[in-house]
């Protein structure tokens, strides 16, 4: 290839270059970011349904939890403001870092912001780990939560500007297979400590190792082309580029980052200027997929697992290793994503996902009602529990492999330079918002929506999935600079995207 790129009929340009090895390196060390969100989503539920743990910091959760009276319905029983604020003030924390972790991002990088992200976390972990008393325990969260924040919005970009567009989808999803890994790692943590005496300790601070491999693994990261061009090292940026692609010639690539940059550059107020109608595709979707995703209902099985499956008459061993099955599932299922997001795109896994997630959630919410009625009162048999656990293992693997990667992976992909880094805070900021949310007052809704509850999040999934239908485009192996063409092509979004966006330069055909 003569210029570095050419043009397809459809006006997308794909740019010359292979996949290397230092490429496939520095995303899976970044993609290590995700094993701190995946760890602390699994640590929680099963620290929470320890006896040790409950004795010392919620004692009248534990007295609750062991009344054999009928006084108690099943469905009531961890239901306790102060234990549900334990598990939703990181993502409160989460929510408020998002923001000043973009600030960090766009203008000291994006290993930079992993860096911190990861420090934050080892902090937190270190305190939650040595914890004496509940107040102690919520500091700890709160610094877990900025560790999360920072992790959470610097990662997902970091992988998309890293990688190739043939095979971005892949490699951004190793963000996902790390949560995954890090919720499976964390449920063998608690079914091995689980028996021992201050076990929850060792749960919690084994948080510390994650971070530290993180905060290591980040010092040696190369930065993205995009972030220094964006800071003005355009030498750093055209060396990079070369790294990445495995080519010298990366001529039509470097100088398109470039434009992107200068246009960006001109843009004093990304936060104003996202919010215009020509930004209105990103912006929908930047602000609906994180709300969505919160609103499948998985971070109820995810950190309430243990509880759940105790709340429904699993024993102690067999509610964790519920929970550790369940989280074997999600991380081969997303492994599922990882070989067929580039191959059979983002639709076809939001809309098989979402089917999927829906028929799953009525047949559990149906299971429960039959069981234990609006009593709560009831057990399962050793059949019908496990029966539960494997519709709960397909909601789960549905889950997996299409809106758990893909709430990353999208809205980090869709946005322009000169809005990205306020793109993937809205997308943290709304996920992290509805995640506090739901962790807050999930234990509450079980006590009274009771089985209703399952139904909630499936009348959810069902609307999220007609959502994903109608609006969004296919934006699989689309350069993310090439993005507004696939908004300009929409039946829908071509009335908010102008012709001078996608018009110019980019639509000369380059020859091979």
């Amino acid at each position: 290839m003569g210029a570095g790129a050419f043009v397809e009929t459809s006006g997308i340009k794909h740019y010359e270059g292979r996949v290397t090895p230092y490429v496939l390196m520095t995303c899976f060390v970044a993609a290590m970011g995700g094993l701190l969100f995946g760890y602390d989503l699994g640590i929680t539920g099963g620290v929470t349904s320890m006896d040790e743990f409950l004795i010392k910091f919620f004692p009248r959760v534990y007295k609750k939890m062991k009344d054999e009276t009928h006084n108690t319905s099943q469905y009531c029983k961890f239901d306790d403001e102060i234990l549900t604020l334990f598990t939703s003030s990181l993502y409160l924390a989460a929510l408020i870092a998002s923001f000043f972790a973009s600030a960090i991002t766009r203008m000291m990088g994006r290993k930079t912001s992993m860096f911190l992200g990861g420090l934050f976390f080892l902090i937190g972990a270190i305190l939650n780990g040595l914890a004496a008393n509940v107040e102690m325990l919520i500091i700890g969260r709160l610094l877990l939560g900025f560790g999360v924040g920072f992790c959470n919005q610097s990662v997902p970009v970091y992988l998309s500007e890293m990688a190739p567009a043939k095979i971005r989808g892949a490699l951004n999803i190793g963000f996902q297979m790390m949560i995954t890994i890090g919720i499976l790692a964390a449920n063998l943590i608690n079914y091995g400590t689980s028996k021992h005496k201050n076990g929850w300790r060792v749960s919690l601070g084994l948080g510390a190792v994650p971070a530290i491999l993180l905060c290591l693994g980040s010092l040696f990261l190369g930065e993205t082309p995009n972030s220094l061009i964006e800071r003005g090292n355009h030498e750093k940026a055209k060396a990079m580029l070369k790294r990445i692609r495995g080519t010298e010639n990366v001529d039509e690539e470097y100088q398109d980052l470039v434009d992107a940059s200068e246009e960006a550059s001109r843009v004093e107020h990304p936060w104003k200027n996202i919010t215009q109608p020509e930004y209105r595709p990103q912006l929908t979707f930047v602000s609906f997929i994180p709300f969505f995703q919160q609103l499948t209902g998985i971070n109820v099985i995810m950190f309430y697992a243990p509880v759940l499956f105790k709340i429904l008459g699993f024993g102690d061993d067999a509610s964790l290793m519920s929970s550790v099955i369940s989280g074997g599932v999600n991380v081969v299922a997303t492994l599922v994503s990882v070989f067929t997001v580039d191959k059979f795109g983002r639709r076809f896994l939001f809309l098989e996902g979402g089917l999927q997630m829906f028929i799953c959630q009525v047949i559990i919410g149906i299971l429960i009602a039959l069981k234990f009625g609006v009593t709560g009162q009831g057990s399962f048999t050793k059949g019908e529990a496990d029966l539960l656990l494997f519709f709960i293992c397909a909601y789960v693997a549905a889950f997996a492999w299409s809106w758990g990667p893909l709430g990353w992976l999208v809205p980090s992909e869709i946005c322009a330079l000169e809005v990205r880094p306020a793109g993937q805070a809205i997308n943290v900021a709304v996920n992290m918002f509805f995640t506090f949310m739901i962790a807050q007052v999930f234990l509450t809704m079980l006590c009274h929506l009771k089985f209703g509850l399952f139904f909630f999040f499936a009348g959810f999934v069902a609307i999220m999935t007609i959502f994903i239908a109608v609006l969004l485009p296919e934006t699989k192996n689309v350069p993310i600079e090439e993005m507004n063409r696939v908004w300009k092509s929409h039946w829908f979004w071509t009335k908010y995207v102008p012709d001078h966006v996608v018009g110019g330069g980019n639509n000369k055909k380059v020859d091979p």
